[in-house]
């Protein structure tokens, strides 16, 4: 650091690419300080208005305007330094800003050679001549390539290693009336994560453990359902916001009781691990979501075949060395948030993307990294659990819609169990099912059900009731691809923290074979937008899941406090049907047998493709799985068609109108 420390005062790289190391040294000259509070202890003995200025220091030139005029920026970065060099240099502003957790955890080994990258590009600049950017295109290359070992084992000893306990340590050992603690995680706090700690903290211990009851008993009944053994495993990995921790904490008490020791890994930072934007782990609020929806695919700068297979080997490497601990992976126990202001990206020139032969290299390493966790964690044997809660951002009613989020999540699941039976019942009967949108949406799609050879013993459609999924309300099954076509429209959705306006999927044998939407005035940038965050650079998906969502009282709730776009896709699938894109919901569990609670299997567990996975399991599977919701008020009809010609309409215009669902109905009316 000493070296870097040097940087800030000299003038040996010429402008404009001086100013940009100068900033990036002065960034770095913050992490030292860091490091050292830390190796001292100082943080604990900092007001929390100390703290709060250190961590706004830290995050501040991502933050509103500050990005604007930032080297993160690769819009600034190119206007600056050139194109030639603007991403290059703005993809290493991005990976250095990783050093700021790395600083909290005392990672020192990571933080020193991400340091001696900056030094190393810094000194090509100064003797900068015609070969300069090659020499930094391929010193980044290198450095990803040699360090790949270390960035991608320790992302696999996070999720399997129990004594690898930074986070939990800071749920399980802190003072959480004490809401300095939230400054410890060393990610960007602000009042979503601040509201929430004290809204947690003003709940009576008995509310607060019966949410954690909620969340880890879903989980512990989605093992019963499926004829799994937990007995067998040992550890859950935990992944929630920052704020919840006293719900954690009583969360992992029962995890505990239960045998299971929970892992918490925070959200990637590095371009080796991150998942396009999304936030996969711990997080706090993104400091900026065009700052990460910018870096989205920042593994464009060297990711090539060469990349991938060494990427592939450090995978297995690191699954080899907890192979046991593999074993003994019971699966995710997911809390997830809702309230953020939408979000509607810039797509910008600059960003990084993947050329084609980048796409099909990483959506192959994608599905190569999904069956080495099936062959190491045996993911057959595991489950899962989701539950979400509103943030503060949500509004001033926040308080009023956490209290209903609450109710929607412990509603009567024996009393959605026996009305959704009848839906099952009726949906049993058909060859097939039409869905049809109303007003400006222009859904009509003709869904392919699978056909049954004992009805007294086996069903299409799974009745989900308040285990995995939280909350109650749906039926679904695995869509016979041959003869599913149509068109899907929505005119706004949100899916994976985007909005999407005039999304419409165009549908032939289950497969998607077009796509658009509305948010750019360009055709181009519409479907690459799609494409990229969508169908996650895949040439098509199919139709892997068709539901009918029941929870009336969740759509009421979106209604009543006009949040329903802001509503996850958690609570969201349940206001309406529903349609997945990609795998279905039996992924790596097809021959595990499932039963409904009135004893009959389940037997829609596969499609044409997934089948395939009996002779070539790299065919099989999109690692992919994305609802989208048509709601109730956009709805003309769901219709199941028998193969003799009749039929029956399960809702008409909104409103349950099968015999046996009215009760449903009652929803709409009482708010």
């Amino acid at each position: 650091m000493e070296r870097i420390g040097l940087i800030e005062q000299e003038k040996t790289v010429r402008e404009p690419y001086c100013d940009y190391f100068h900033r990036e040294a002065s960034f770095v000259m913050l992490i030292k300080s860091m490091v050292s509070m830390v190796e001292e202890d100082r943080l604990s003995g900092l007001t929390r208005k100390e703290l709060q200025s250190i961590n706004r220091t830290m995050y501040e030139e991502l933050v509103g305007e500050n990005y604007e005029v930032n080297y993160a920026n690769p819009a600034y970065a190119c206007a600056k330094l050139g194109k030639k060099y603007g991403k290059l240099l703005s993809f290493l502003a991005t990976e250095l800003r990783s050093l700021i957790v790395y600083a909290y955890e005392s990672r020192l080994y990571e933080l020193t050679i991400y340091l001696e990258l900056l030094i190393e590009v810094y000194n090509y600049f100064e003797r900068e001549d015609e070969f300069t950017y090659k020499d930094v295109k391929r010193a980044i290359y290198e450095f990803m390539s040699d360090y790949c070992d270390i960035l991608v084992g320790h992302r696999t000893r996070e999720l399997l290693d129990t004594d690898l306990s930074f986070i939990k340590d800071i749920i399980m050992e802190s003072d959480l009336s004490d809401i300095r603690y939230l400054y410890k995680f060393g990610d960007y706090i602000t009042e979503n994560e601040i509201k929430t700690a004290e809204y947690m903290n003003s709940l009576p211990e008995e509310q607060v453990q019966a949410m954690a009851d909620t969340f880890t008993e879903g989980y512990r009944l989605g093992f019963v359902a499926n004829r799994l053994d937990l007995s067998k495993k040992s550890i859950v990995n935990i992944r929630y916001q920052i704020g919840f921790e006293r719900m954690v904490r009583y969360a992992i008490q029962n995890f505990r009781k239960m045998g299971l020791e929970p892992t918490i890994y925070r959200a990637a930072y590095n371009a080796i691990n991150k998942r396009q934007h999304l936030k996969i782990g711990c997080h706090g609020t993104s400091p900026n979501r065009q700052y990460e929806f910018d870096h989205r695919f920042d593994i464009g700068i060297f990711y090539d075949k060469a990349f991938q297979v060494r990427q592939l080997k450090c995978l297995r490497d690191s699954y080899e060395k907890y192979k046991e601990q593999g074993t003994l992976y019971a699966g995710p126990s997911v809390m997830e948030v809702f309230g953020e202001k939408i979000f509607v990206p810039e797509d910008k020139k600059e960003a990084i993307r993947l050329d084609k032969r980048q796409q099909k290299l990483y959506v192959d390493y994608t599905n190569q990294s999904a069956l080495l966790s099936m062959e190491y964690m045996k993911l057959e044997e595991t489950s899962f659990t989701i539950i979400a809660y509103p943030i503060p951002e949500i509004g001033k009613d926040y308080v009023e819609i956490f209290n209903q989020t609450v109710k929607v999540n412990t509603l009567d699941s024996a009393q959605y169990q026996k009305i959704q039976q009848k839906i099952i019942d009726t949906l049993d009967q058909g060859d097939y099912v039409r869905v049809l949108g109303a007003g400006k949406n222009h859904t009509d799609i003709k869904v392919q059900l699978y056909s049954l050879t004992d009805r007294e013993k086996e069903t299409i459609f799974e009745n989900c009731v308040a285990d995995v999924n939280i909350p109650v309300g749906e039926v679904f099954t695995s869509p016979v691809l041959k003869g599913t076509e149509g068109v899907l429209h929505v005119p706004k959705v949100y899916l994976n923290d985007l909005e999407y306006r005039e999304l419409n999927l165009v549908f032939r044998d289950g497969i998607i074979t077009d796509y658009t939407c509305g948010n750019f005035t360009e055709e181009s940038k519409n479907k690459s937008f799609v494409k990229e965050n969508l169908l996650f650079n895949h040439d098509f998906l199919p139709l892997g899941e068709f539901a009918i969502g029941t929870n009336t009282t969740a759509y009421m709730m979106g209604r009543k406090f006009d949040i329903a776009p802001r509503l996850p896709i958690l609570i969201a699938e349940k206001t309406g049907p529903h349609f997945a894109i990609g795998d279905t919901c039996y992924k790596h569990s097809e021959e595990v047998k499932t039963y409904n609670p009135d004893g009959k299997e389940i037997v829609a567990r596969d499609n044409e493709i997934s089948l395939l996975r009996k002779t070539d399991p790299s065919k099989a599977y999109f690692n992919c799985h994305t609802d989208i919701t048509l709601p109730y008020d956009e709805l003309k009809e769901i219709t199941v068609y028998r193969k003799d010609g009749t039929s029956a309409t399960i809702i008409e215009n909104g409103r349950f109108v099968l015999e046996g669902t009215q009760e449903l109905n009652k929803a709409f009316d009482e708010q």
